[in-house]
């Protein structure tokens, strides 16, 4: 009994739950064959329906409610959601099993769409849980075991699907019960004592500079005036005030259970109102997009990646018109695999590489953004299935290839925080442009263009971003010369005039 408490107060514990999570949430065997399945005997639904009406929903859903998801994700101390969006992922399978019809496949979609924005929580989660110490351990393991769920999912159903040992149906049952697996584990993840911006973990020192900020001003019970007193004393040496005996209780009671009851977390309830979690929020935006550089990196990764999405929500739809599944062996699964294993070496890789990303960065997206726009045009006019997989393969280890040079560049001078701030911006950023992008382009409410028209757009699109950022990276590196040159030329000036004065 004592070995299991001291395992489960151990930061491996839930690292390890919230991995068996990770891996059985992302196992998913049929999601390369998604379009397949749909266009297929099983629903019997039109390429035009998949991808005019049904699809679009997700981007929709996703905008909707990122942003209440953000909020209530850490209001909440992230358990709660985690557990809330395995159970929408539970409810799609059923919806994908048992309904045919248009509208149930939009609200499939629906459902979808609140489990991709509900991810904050995975990855915010073990960071309320471990020690800061523990922080690159516990993010290498999470984020590790979803890529290889992904990568055991895709070669699976390759698997399943060439050697017909099951159905697509089957594959969907066989889903629900790995989708179950990760609930129970969910369900067992410890629950948070703090949380990022709503439930912070107070200190004496915490205490102290809220304060000197005008805090103090507001009106607390008296148990609560005597802690904050006490600590504000610790910090500035003003008159010295003793503790009640029952303020001492509680600060015992807080440190022998290690529950919600505790003097940190009941700190933490009443310190931070919602209004001032937003304007910290908004404090903190401010700061973190004062920096020009990061402005740049920023909106590249905004473009960058709403276009990603867009390619890869509806790259099946054009294999699919390239090669129906009908008359051909479709290897999706085998191609989803290999992309997942090179994007990971490929973003493995590039921290091994000694390059000055912010004086050569910006060359660099553009340059590789326009191999990205080059891949997209071979897959869309050249018609073939195998240089359509050659070409997606290209495009997607490109992508996470920069992603991982912005990710590094914007988080590096930047605090947990605001990491998380900047980040969740970024990709909101995105999902606003890909709403737009779909609702113009794809949606049958607007253009809605055929699959080869889309992706003439996605290359056009990625071209771009191309030629924009290949002339702000000439800019950047023309004005670094230019400044080298300038800094040098008045040395070399005091150099000779010395010289002549010594002859």
């Amino acid at each position: 009994m004592e070995a299991v408490k001291r395992w489960r107060s151990d930061w491996r514990y839930p690292t390890t739950l919230l991995c068996i999570y990770g891996f059985f949430t992302t196992v998913k065997p049929l999601e390369p064959f998604l379009v397949p399945y749909l266009t297929g005997p099983d629903k019997n639904l039109t390429t035009e329906q998949v991808n005019n009406q049904i699809f679009p929903v997700w981007t929709y859903s996703y905008l909707s409610v990122l942003v209440p998801v953000f909020l209530l994700t850490d209001w909440l101390r992230y358990k709660p959601v985690v557990v809330f969006q395995c159970v929408a992922l539970l409810t799609t399978s059923p919806l994908l099993i048992w309904t045919k019809s248009v509208p149930a496949m939009q609200v499939m979609q629906f459902f979808y769409g609140v489990v991709t924005a509900s991810e904050v929580a995975y990855f915010s989660y073990i960071y309320s849980v471990v020690d800061l110490k523990r922080y690159r351990k516990a993010t290498s393991y999470s984020r590790s075991v979803q890529l290889l769920g992904y990568t055991v999912g895709s070669v699976l159903g390759q698997l399943l699907i060439s050697f017909n040992l099951m159905s697509y149906n089957n594959i969907m049952v066989f889903t629900l019960v790995l989708t179950a697996i990760a609930l129970l584990a969910s369900c067992l993840l410890p629950m948070p004592q703090q949380s990022m911006f709503f439930h912070r973990r107070q200190s004496g020192q915490n205490v102290a500079r809220k304060e000197t900020k005008g805090h103090a001003d507001r009106t607390l019970d008296a148990t609560e005036h005597k802690r904050r007193s006490q600590a504000s004393i610790e910090e500035t040496g003003d008159k010295k005030i003793e503790k009640s005996e029952e303020t001492k209780k509680d600060e015992e009671k807080g440190m022998n259970e290690k529950g919600p009851k505790s003097e940190d977390f009941e700190e933490s309830i009443g310190a931070e109102s919602c209004t001032q979690v937003l304007l910290q929020l908004w404090r903190d935006f401010c700061h973190s997009y004062s920096s020009r550089q990061l402005i740049y990196w920023s909106v590249w990764w905004a473009m960058a990646t709403c276009g990603y999405n867009q390619t890869v929500n509806y790259v099946q739809v054009l294999w699919e018109h390239v090669q129906p599944s009908q008359d051909f062996s479709i290897y999706n699964g085998g191609v989803e695999a290999v992309s997942y294993l090179l994007s990971a070496a490929t973003a493995y890789g590039i921290g091994f590489t000694e390059v000055r990303w912010e004086q050569w960065g910006e060359l660099a997206l553009g340059g590789f953004s326009g191999l990205g726009a080059a891949s997209l045009f071979l897959m869309t006019f050249i018609g073939n299935i195998w240089v359509c997989y050659a070409g997606y393969i290209i495009f997607k280890c490109l992508y996470m290839l920069l992603i991982t040079i912005a990710m590094y560049q914007i988080a590096a001078d930047l605090s947990l925080e605001r990491y998380a701030l900047v980040f969740g911006t970024n990709n909101f950023g995105a999902l606003v442009l890909q709403t737009i992008l779909t609702s113009v382009v794809v949606d049958s409410g607007g253009l809605g263009l055929a699959i080869i028209p889309q992706f003439t757009v996605y290359a056009s699109y990625f071209s771009v971003i191309a030629v924009v950022f290949s002339l702000r990276g000439l800019f950047t590196i023309w004005r670094a010369q230019r400044d080298k040159t300038e800094s040098t030329t008045p040395e070399k000036d005091q150099f000779e005039e010395f010289e002549e004065h010594r002859f």
